[in-house]
C-alpha cells in the first residue's frame, strides 16, 4: 500500500526472524504470508480498511488516503474531499477524478485548454505560449514573441513563456 505524500519505505522484515511485525489495526502478531505497510505501520491484509466502506484496501487497490484520522479508499477520499477548484477558462468545477490540464498554476478541463486565437485543443506534448492569462498555439502566439520584442508585454508581471503540455 501506498500512503500519498509519503515517502518513507518499509523497515526490510527478515525471512526466518523471530521479530514478528504488530498490526496497527488490531495489534496482533502478523504471521500471515503477506502483510500490507501503509502509514509508517504495519497491517494484516483484513485489517486495513476504509473508515467509510470498509472495503479491504489490499484488495482494491495500491493506494490509500489519509485525511481527518480516516484511511480511504480512493473513491471515498474523492467523494469526501475532492474537488480540485474550478477551470480558469470556462468557471465550471473540475471533478477530482477528471484529468486536466495546467499552466503557470491556471487549472483547465482538457476540454478547454484551447488556443485563444484558433480555439484549437492543446494537447500534451503542444509547444504553447501562455501570455497574461491566454494561451496560444505555437502557430498563433503574438507577432511581438516571433519578433522578439516585448514592449507591451513587459509591462505585465507575467512574461511570455514557451512550454510543452
Amino acid at each position: 500500500m501506498v500512503n500519498p505524500g509519503g515517502n518513507s519505505q518499509p523497515p526490510p522484515v527478515g525471512v526466518g526472524s523471530l521479530s514478528w511485525k504488530r498490526c496497527a489495526g488490531c495489534g496482533g502478531k502478523i504471521a500471515d504470508r503477506f502483510l500490507l505497510y501503509a502509514m509508517d505501520s504495519y497491517w494484516h491484509s483484513r485489517c486495513l480498511k476504509c473508515s467509510c466502506c470498509q472495503a479491504q484496501l489490499g484488495e482494491i487497490g495500491t493506494s490509500c488516503y489519509t485525511k481527518s484520522g480516516m484511511i480511504l479508499c480512493r473513491n471515498d477520499y474523492i467523494r469526501l474531499f475532492g474537488n480540485s477548484g474550478a477551470c480558469s477558462a470556462c468557471g465550471q468545477s473540475i471533478p477530482a477524478s477528471e484529468l486536466v490540464m495546467r499552466a503557470q498554476g491556471n487549472v483547465y478541463h482538457l476540454k478547454c485548454f484551447t488556443c485563444s486565437t484558433c480555439r484549437n485543443r492543446l494537447v500534451p506534448g503542444d509547444r504553447f505560449h501562455y501570455i497574461n492569462g491566454s494561451l496560444f498555439c505555437e502557430h498563433d502566439r503574438p507577432t511581438a514573441l516571433i519578433n522578439g520584442h516585448l514592449s507591451s508585454l513587459q509591462t505585465n508581471p507575467l512574461l511570455p513563456d514557451q512550454k510543452v503540455c
